[in-house]
């Protein structure tokens, strides 16, 4: 369905009245964010908050509010531009065909479709002196209170025009006080909060990375309203921007303690011309509305992600063991065949091959050589790929393979035959990151190699049934050849390398639109909605030491669900095996081990928890995600994953905490998420072989119970992780 409005109409979004201006709210279920027109045609944002009863209503909202801003310009503009009378940080920068920097933007019309669930605004924006014309798109989730937003920008003048900004997102809201979570971090230590009470000036989070942006900081974050976040009380904005290579946010108050929030492509160094009748289309900025705090919030995105967004999110995944920690680069047909027969005795779905497989001029046994030399490597494996293939099926097991297909390393023949075909200053010495460099993505040929390495991987090996793709380097010395020879502005570089890293993924998809893949970029270096349409699955960080992993883990799944997450048990760490398996089963499960290193009652353990894992899986996946206890108010963490129709769920329970305590959980946990009026029984798995547990499992509890009063775990130091089942009695 299509619907188009005018100025002069009266429908179903857009109210005009008697001084010819417009009122245009973008609704969901609960929340609206207004914009209207002044007598100038300028568009406003008048209004962010609770969804009124009555649309005719919000033709009210901007007399009840003074908020001039002829010292500094456009305060609340619905997309702001720069070089007239705005003084503010602007959206938009244009360097105009004729030289000119000057930009006014004024509302043309609105069009609104409707098509299933999804509700997509376009507001068509236009400077009345030069034919520049901007859109903005709004898609809403109504029912889930999401919305997707970003910009068109479209160049109508007589020459080329340059962008200096073109941010997808501005947003203007008029609480009285904002809260600012963000998420920073480095290598082995990503994801990192630090919440803090905005004040007045400019908060800016961004990268310059040019890939691998979560290696330093992350295009997440978290806005609460009059007070600090919380996980079941108070309205939230938790939002990504949706873009997988340099970002920049802006979180400006202004002189009236309103919030400006401006997020899009960071405009270092990226400068961006347009041709006559060319369109550049921004990325997303993705947020979810909450007003009973961020578990609801996440659970909204959560939702939506799996429904809408991820790959195969409402699919299933393969629980793996990875030979990466059991040989390194040290491997052959004979010991890979043995950890086959690991994989299958462990009761797992797939082998994972991980890198050292190919290069021979330069042979890939340490990470200094051999990477963009994509074949077999025959002194390691004399039959190919092939072989380990046919020999995985055997044992009744998938295989999957590593690769990274954007970087190179200077000894191998791919860089020695094309080394125009990597990203690096011409007069300037290299400078390498992990022993290699990035490939250009902006040059075709490039794409075509990078689409081949996998387009063969499969017609070769068209078993083949899991990809881990892999990215380590960051963009130094950021120069392209391709560009230079064919009159590109080097400025494109960073944006044309991501939009070109797209193309490959495109194609890929269309050839195989089933095949899991997994990101997988020197940490959690690269998860995002924008990636995720490609990708089942991410690697939330190398570091797997387990009680890192309840504070990483616990932090990503504010933006993303379970089913994308990677949680691998590795031999990080000197905890026990059981709290290892038991926090990797709080997502996408997976080994790292050397299984003829484990003891017996350790082997024993981990069978019994992956046959109990494949039991419960379904809830972790698929269930909704309630947070109980925070890691970083206790001494422990709890959460939990119930099934739809409130039957069951599965709670995690872990000693987050090594301080000695004679009895850590003093009080019960209140569960969330359950029926009120149902009667559960609770009981506890992944039990470790010759220990009992201490909950009562013939007591029944009713839904009302257990939330308001709780259950109590019994973590001690002892009981360093516990997890527990909870099923409706009939």
């Amino acid at each position: 369905m299509k619907i188009r409005y005018t100025a002069s109409i009266i429908l179903f979004l857009v109210i005009s009245y008697c001084r010819a201006q417009t009122i245009i709210p973008i609704e969901t279920k609960d929340f609206a964010m207004v914009f209207q027109t002044d007598s100038q045609n300028r568009l406003w944002n008048v209004y962010f908050g609770k969804k009124l009863d009555n649309k005719s209503d919000y033709q009210q909202i901007d007399k009840h509010y003074y908020f001039p801003s002829s010292n500094a310009g456009m305060y609340n503009a619905a997309y702001t531009p720069s070089g007239t009378w705005n003084l503010s940080e602007p959206a938009l920068q244009v360097k105009h065909f004729d030289g000119n920097l000057s930009t006014e933007l004024h509302f043309v019309n609105v069009e609104t479709q409707i098509k299933n669930e999804e509700t997509i605004t376009k507001i068509e924006l236009t400077d009345p002196v030069y034919k520049l014309t901007v859109v903005l798109n709004y898609k809403v989730w109504s029912n889930l209170n999401v919305v997707e937003q970003w910009t068109d920008i479209t160049n109508n003048e007589n020459g080329t025009i340059e962008l200096g900004k073109y941010a997808s997102a501005n947003l203007y809201f008029t609480n009285k006080d904002f809260y600012l979570t963000h998420f920073q971090g480095e290598y082995l230590k990503e994801m990192q909060p630090t919440e803090e009470k905005l004040t007045q000036g400019i908060k800016t989070i961004e990268s310059k990375l040019g890939t691998r942006a979560m290696l330093l900081g992350t295009p997440n974050f978290i806005v609460s309203f009059e007070s600090p976040q919380d996980e079941d009380n108070g309205l939230v904005l938790l939002g990504q921007l949706a873009w997988s290579g340099n970002y920049k946010i802006d979180f400006e108050i202004d002189s009236y303690k309103n919030l400006r929030l401006i997020a899009g492509i960071n405009p270092y160094e990226s400068n961006y011309s347009l041709k006559k009748e060319e369109t550049f289309k921004t990325p997303s900025l993705i947020y979810s509305i909450s007003n009973k705090g961020t578990g609801l919030a996440s659970r909204q995105l959560q939702s939506w992600a799996k429904k809408y967004r991820v790959l195969d999110g409402e699919g299933d995944r393969l629980t793996l063991l990875n030979n990466w920690e059991a040989t390194y680069f040290d491997f052959n047909e004979s010991k890979l065949s043995k950890l086959f027969k690991d994989t299958k005795d462990l009761g797992l779905d797939l082998f994972l091959l991980d890198d050292g497989w190919f290069g021979n001029k330069y042979p890939r046994n340490n990470d200094d050589a051999g990477l963009g030399d994509w074949q077999e490597n025959r002194k390691k494996l004399p039959n190919g790929l092939g072989y380990l293939v046919k020999e995985a099926k055997k044992n009744k097991v998938k295989f999957g393979i590593w690769i990274e297909p954007e970087m190179v390393n200077p000894e191998s023949e791919l860089f020695k035959n094309h080394p125009e075909w990597v990203i690096k200053q011409p007069e300037r010495p290299a400078k390498l990151y992990r022993n290699q460099m990035v490939l250009d993505l902006t040059n075709p040929e490039v794409q075509n190699f990078v689409f081949n390495i996998v387009d063969t991987l499969f017609t070769q090996n068209p078993e083949i049934a899991f990809i881990k793709w892999d990215c380590n380097a960051v963009i130094y010395n950021a120069y392209s050849v391709y560009q230079q020879q064919n009159g590109i502005p080097q400025t494109h570089l960073y944006v044309d390398y991501v939009l070109g890293l797209y193309k490959v993924l495109e194609r890929i998809r269309e050839k195989y639109p089933k095949v899991p893949m997994m990101l997988c970029s020197g940490g959690g270096g690269r998860a995002d909605y924008e990636f995720l349409k490609y990708f089942t699955e991410f690697w939330p960080s190398d570091d797997t030491d387990p009680i890192e992993r309840i504070f990483l883990q616990w932090n990503y799944s504010y933006f993303f669900p379970a089913i994308t997450m990677d949680c691998h048990v590795t031999n990080w760490g000197n905890q026990p095996v059981k709290l290892k398996v038991d926090v990797a089963s709080m997502g996408k499960l997976g080994f790292d081990v050397d299984v003829s290193h484990m003891d017996g009652k350790d082997l024993d353990f981990t069978k019994r928890a992956i046959k109990n894992y494949n039991g419960f899986k379904h809830m972790v996946l698929h269930g909704e995600q309630y947070r109980l206890a925070s890691p970083y108010e206790n001494p422990f963490a709890a959460l939990m994953y119930v099934e739809e129709n409130q039957s069951q769920a599965i709670m995690f329970n872990y000693l987050s905490s090594n301080r000695f305590m004679e009895r850590v959980t003093k009080r019960p946990i209140k569960l969330k998420g359950l029926h009120n009026d149902k009667k559960y029984r609770v009981k506890e798995i992944n039990l470790y072989p010759d220990t009992k547990s201490t909950i009562d499992e013939t007591a029944v509890y009713s839904g009302n119970f257990l939330m308001t009063v709780g259950i109590n775990p019994e973590i001690d130091v002892k009981r360093t992780s516990v997890v527990l089942l909870i099923n409706e009695v009939e």
